[in-house]
């Protein structure tokens, strides 16, 4: 049986003592939040009438889970995730190698293709407002001239999915050139030699490699874009059912003053953005790096 030294031990308190404060601050400015809105969430809990306050129990995730309003905005969540993760992945690999290849102005390419990311989400939100505006909006007046594109459902989906691929490709680019540069110039000559082209370089060699990059970029893109809240709030508000689930917690939590609610709704988005990251992690956890059982 191993013993631990008393060197070793001494070792250990120090340890814990200097994690300790990480620690306790972590568990104030997270843990308590989330534990206090679970709490909250299982009673009946409304501001403008707070003598009613009562313990409910399940009552409020049952009210919210038969809501068509919720489920809808579930939909329309999932749908603006699935579609603009898909399209910053493309638009950020191409980016990523167009960075990542480019000998002339290397510099300056990349902060112009920064910009975007650089752009406060809210001020980014207001440009396409104003642009697909229809009556001063330029992109208006030059692809729906006859319409008002942030008055009906599918255009103003659209143009909110336009708004976060437009501001966040750059940031896509950023995770996915940090892979670009784990695929050794070697192994791309070798396969180059044996006279695979550039399009079966990238598949079977640039894309392997970078697996766990793109698992990276993707769940951290997933996560952030289920949370969507700032160009929906800008762009429609929410009307014509583009509402999100951040929105509908929005709406009960601080316009409607319903804390049991929309604590129960947070609790909802908080175990699906967790089970979103399980299932990455369940599904593609063998390409991150380490996993790999020591045998590299």
């Amino acid at each position: 049986m191993k013993t631990v030294t008393d060197g070793k031990k001494a070792e250990r308190r120090l340890g814990l003592w200097l994690c300790a404060p990480a620690a306790l601050v972590m568990v104030a400015v997270t843990a308590y939040p989330i534990i206090y809105s679970v709490w909250l969430s299982l009673q009946r809990y409304d501001l403008r009438f707070p003598a009613e306050r009562e313990f409910v129990g399940i009552e409020n995730y049952v009210t919210v889970l038969t809501n068509s309003y919720w489920w809808s905005a579930f939909g329309v969540t999932t749908l603006i995730t699935v579609i603009s993760v898909a399209i910053e992945l493309v638009l950020g690999m191409a980016l990523a190698l167009v960075m990542h290849r480019t000998l002339v102005a290397r510099g300056l390419i990349r902060t112009v293709a920064l910009i975007p990311y650089g752009i406060v989400t809210v001020v980014a939100a207001f440009s396409w407002r104003y642009a697909w505006d229809d009556n001063t909006g330029y992109l208006a007046q030059l692809f729906a001239p006859d319409a008002a594109p942030l008055t009906q459902r599918a255009s103003a989906l659209g143009i909110i999915i336009l708004a976060e691929v437009w501001k966040t490709v750059p940031f896509m680019a950023l995770l996915l050139m940090a892979g670009l540069a784990l695929v050794p110039e070697d192994l791309l000559k070798a396969a180059s030699m044996d006279g695979a082209g550039p399009w079966q370089r990238f598949t079977k060699v640039m894309l392997p490699v970078m697996k766990p990059a793109i698992l990276v970029a993707l769940l951290f893109r997933t996560l952030d874009a289920f949370r969507i809240f700032d160009n929906i709030f800008v762009l429609t508000s929410g009307a014509q059912q583009t509402g999100s689930v951040s929105m509908q917690t929005y709406n009960n939590l601080i316009r409607g003053l319903n804390l049991g609610i929309g604590s129960t709704m947070s609790v909802l988005i908080f175990i699906a953005v967790a089970a979103i990251a399980f299932l990455f992690v369940k599904v593609f956890g063998a390409a991150a790096p380490g996993n790999d059982g020591g045998k590299r």
